[in-house]
């Protein structure tokens, strides 16, 4: 399509609006002068796709007198004809004919406006958003679009998000897509403004004294890989536009920005920040919209988090590590693991006796490629799951409650199954198979299936803290 506009316009008008060089020239080629233009004209698109940035951009840019309404800002019908009336004067400038400003009906509008525009040259109406307009009657926008059949010399704009069939009652009107941003201009868009690289005016800490300088070079690195980053992890499943997504970079660039500022990372080693700064995009607190300022978030230290991972009581701790390891080793081989008369045919890892495989055997594990560890938890019994239980942690169900006395925890079958319920409740121990899905009694010996639902350090840390040498009872 060849450009109506100047040959030195549209480079300005398109380094301006980025990403949106057709729209404009399509634009432009229905509004300039040279050609007669539409009574109507139809912008559409989804919510911030640069509609009203570029017909305002344009409309500056070309010889025509114009008026911009936005609808969002008018409360009632009366309120937008009497803004419309008003605008346009203002845009005719000392020239107007003087008009009574109140519209008490849409054809006092049509009068007025007439009134207001006879003899003028072309003169182009923007309605912005005029389809969420407030206590709009549905003849509203089959009027307006009506109007260029009374008043000759004027164009009007509809800006839409959703072109409904039949919006306004009349064939033929051209319409322009909008379409959203895709990945590649949305980086594009937010990379070509970068925030600066510098700590903030309101902090919450106190700045450093000695804050470093860093180079246009250094930002230009750093800021579109932060973006894309950021893009990836939070903005494209939940703010995938444009503002939301400049509100979700201004909100995690002072935080993730704050170890180069106190000198322990350079701006070129991003991916130490990335591991650094995890928690901001593991953690979904900047996408929530409030009035209040937030505390600053601080990264969660190691320390912190191994001693949230160890705050279960003894039994239901021990209950978690026999579920994994019920879920990680075949039903055939808890004689060779649990039971104490195999002690010393049992495999381990750190070395030991090992029990004598047959050459058939020896081809079989030769030929599996995955590992049983691998192919992730496996289902068990509930009866399974108590017979480790038993084996593993010396609790024999006839002498338990004999045992309490004695200050060992434990307390009958009642009670481990209790604590069993807890896991579940807990979803550390998930039930599949026939009564699926959490229903039924958790406490119900022999219903159902169940499977371990946490991984192999959390579990880790768990035996740790019973110093329980997990990797012992572990068989590949």
């Amino acid at each position: 399509m060849a450009s109506i506009l100047p040959e030195e316009l549209l480079p300005s008008l398109s380094e301006a609006i980025k990403c949106r060089e057709l729209q404009i020239q399509q634009l432009a080629c229905l509004t300039a002068s040279n050609f007669p233009s539409p009574p109507n004209l139809v912008l559409h698109g989804t919510e911030a796709t640069g509609k009203s940035l570029t017909v305002n951009a344009l409309l500056k840019a070309i010889d025509h007198k114009s008026a911009i309404i936005r609808s969002k800002e008018c409360i009632t019908t009366r309120h937008l004809l009497e803004r419309t009336l008003t605008q346009a004067q203002h845009a005719l400038g000392d020239g107007a004919r003087p008009i009574d400003g109140r519209c008490e009906s849409i054809s006092t509008f049509v009068v007025q406006l007439q009134r207001l525009l006879e003899g003028q040259k072309k003169f182009i109406l923007v309605f912005d958003n005029i389809d969420r307009q407030r206590e709009a009657a549905p003849t509203l926008l089959p009027a307006l679009a009506r109007l260029t059949e009374i008043i000759p010399n004027l164009t009007t704009i509809f800006i839409i998000t959703y072109p409904r069939p039949h919006l306004f009652h009349k064939p033929g009107i051209p319409h322009i897509h909008f379409p959203p941003y895709t990945r590649a201009e949305l980086l594009s868009l937010v990379s070509s403004s970068p925030l600066p690289l510098e700590a903030p005016s309101t902090s919450y800490s106190t700045p450093p004294t000695n804050t470093p300088t860093f180079s246009e070079a250094d930002l230009n690195f750093l800021y579109p890989r932060f973006a894309t980053a950021v893009h990836d992890s939070l903005a494209q499943p939940a703010s995938n536009t444009l503002p939301s997504l400049h509100r979700l970079l201004t909100r995690l660039w002072p935080p993730f920005i704050a170890p180069i500022l106190s000198n322990q990372y350079s701006p070129r080693e991003f991916s130490k920040l990335m591991v650094r700064n995890r928690y901001l995009f593991q953690s979904e607190d900047a996408l929530k919209e409030t009035i209040v300022r937030p505390p600053p978030t601080q990264p969660p230290s190691l320390k912190t988090s191994i001693k949230q991972t160890l705050q279960l009581p003894t039994i239901p701790a021990q209950l978690l590590v026999t579920a994994f390891l019920v879920s990680h080793n075949a039903p055939k081989n808890d004689t060779l693991l649990f039971s104490k008369y195999s002690t010393s045919r049992r495999k381990r890892r750190g070395g030991g006796a090992v029990a004598q495989r047959t050459p058939r055997k020896q081809n079989r594990n030769a030929q599996r490629k995955i590992t049983r560890r691998m192919l992730g938890a496996q289902v068990f019994g509930l009866e399974r799951l108590l017979a480790v239980y038993a084996a593993l942690f010396r609790f024999v169900e006839d002498d338990m409650d004999s045992r309490r006395g004695n200050g060992v925890a434990g307390g009958g079958r009642a009670e481990i199954l209790t604590q069993f319920a807890t896991l579940v409740g807990m979803r550390l121990v998930i039930r599949t198979g026939a009564g699926g899905g959490g229903r039924g009694d958790p406490l119900e010996v022999g219903g159902g299936k169940w499977k371990v639902n946490v991984g192999m350090g959390y579990v880790r840390q768990m035996a740790r803290g019973l110093k329980f040498d997990l990797e012992n009872y572990l068989l590949e």
